[in-house]
């Protein structure tokens, strides 16, 4: 039998074996397996769709935060060490609080989630944690990026600079960004969005928009002798005293979300930085001829990981309520799920990247033709969604495996991880077209 053919049977059988519907768009069981391929993407078709929107919505946003980005280009060249510390500030607001929607989704779709300002409730113990996680990986931000550059050979401005400006950037930026994450949450609840579809991306296009803009004016502290050094200080007692009323903070589902969050936060602040300090050594032969790959960079990486992020925030809520089994092998719904991410990744950074290259001829930026940039843009994120979608897979089901939350782990794993494997498949891509 051709190898299609045994490709397809394979699916076919598996697509008989999951449990009847559990959730929204899990395969139903038929007699026909074309007929029940057929009948998921119908029952998903509301999903895919608002999926679509959120991911355009996100992409088309994005490239706010990239004429931003191109807008920071002599900020970056005073400040040392500043563009190592901009994808990390970026990339934590979508891994706390994409977490964050990724919970409430869960508790969405099992009926435990309540639209209430109760001290010990859950949408309450979920904020606590996300507000005092924003405190202690700001700081540690400061810390390992001074740590990770210092190693690498980078130049950068002093260590209480650099805590200054992650801690007081991390906070101007999360508060908007906490209620944007609210509200789409209880819209959502009220209006029968599936929030696990449209909070990865959406959440992960704000914090691009809205943190850059915080970096920017929290840079204007840097220098000052005596403030800076103080203020440095007391962002580091104010980050360790966060971390402790986490820890051991009586709310349960609070300290559990820190004592399970911080961690895989500190892997994922490592995984940023390494971005960070790839495309800073990619500054002088790419970026600066090229000011219009500052505008594609925010967009490329947003839409990876938030793509990545849907499908791990759709596989955690199958986990937890039993419609997808833990299996090194995905099952048909896995499966099936990933094709979705797929067709919305090549959708996306086609138009992500015909809008940038738009943009770039409007303002005037400076581009290596048409055909190659935008050859760029989709080998580079046809690579990337293939990875996003297999990390994502991966790290649900192995964290689901371990007895940890998913939702804890899976969101920053995906789009930190995206934010190093997508510049790397962007520079791969780079090479490939004879652009760097």
């Amino acid at each position: 039998m051709p190898a299609p053919l045994q490709w397809l049977g394979l699916v076919a059988r598996a697509v008989l074996g999951p449990p009847a519907r559990a959730v929204r768009g899990t395969a139903r069981r038929v007699a026909d397996p074309a007929r029940q391929v057929r009948d998921y993407f119908a029952s998903e078709r509301v999903t895919i769709r608002q999926g679509f929107i959120a991911v355009c919505i996100a992409g088309m946003t994005s490239l706010i935060a990239g004429l931003t980005l191109a807008g920071m280009g002599d900020r970056i060249e005073q400040i040392p060490g500043l563009l190592v510390l901009i994808p990390v500030s970026v990339g934590m607001r979508g891994n706390i609080f994409g977490a964050l929607a990724a919970r409430l989704g869960t508790s969405i779709h099992s009926g435990l989630f309540e639209v209430s300002r109760a001290r010990g409730g859950l949408l309450n113990q979920n904020i606590e944690a996300a507000t005092l996680l924003t405190v202690a990986t700001s700081v540690t931000m400061g810390l390992l990026g001074r740590g990770i550059a210092g190693l690498l050979g980078i130049d950068t401005v002093p260590l209480w600079d650099l805590i200054v400006v992650a801690l007081l950037g991390g906070l101007l930026s999360s508060a908007i960004v906490l209620a944007v994450t609210i509200y789409l949450s209880v819209t959502s609840f009220r209006r029968d969005w599936d929030l696990d579809s449209v909070g990865a991306p959406l959440i992960t296009a704000m914090g691009d928009v809205i943190t850059l803009p915080s970096i920017l004016l929290a840079s204007y502290l840097v220098g000052f002798r005596i403030v800076t050094p103080v203020m440095g200080g007391l962002a580091a007692v104010a980050g360790v005293a966060a971390l402790y009323r986490g820890w051991t903070t009586l709310s349960l589902i609070a300290r559990r979300i820190v004592r399970e969050s911080f961690p895989i936060l500190v892997i994922a602040i490592v995984l940023d930085v390494l971005a960070g300090t790839v495309v800073q050594t990619r500054t002088d032969a790419v970026f600066l001829p090229f000011p219009a790959f500052w505008i594609i960079l925010p967009g490329f990486l947003e839409i990876t990981g938030a793509l990545g992020g849907i499908l791990a925030a759709r596989l955690g809520s199958k986990l937890h309520l039993g419609a997808v089994s833990p299996s090194a092998r995905p099952e048909a719904p896995a499966l099936l799920d990933g094709v979705i991410v797929l067709s919305l990744g090549l959708t996306v950074y086609a138009l992500s990247g015909v809008t940038s290259l738009g943009i770039a001829e409007l303002t005037g930026r400076a581009y290596p033709g048409v055909l190659r940039f935008i050859g760029i843009t989709m080998v580079g994120g046809l690579m990337a969604t293939v990875v996003a979608a297999v990390l994502g897979y991966y790290a649900a089901i192995l964290t689901f495996r371990f007895g940890f939350d998913p939702d804890n782990h899976t969101i920053p794993l995906v789009t930190s991880g995206m934010d190093l494997l997508g510049v790397v498949c962007l520079v791969v891509a780079l090479v490939v077209f004879g652009v760097a």
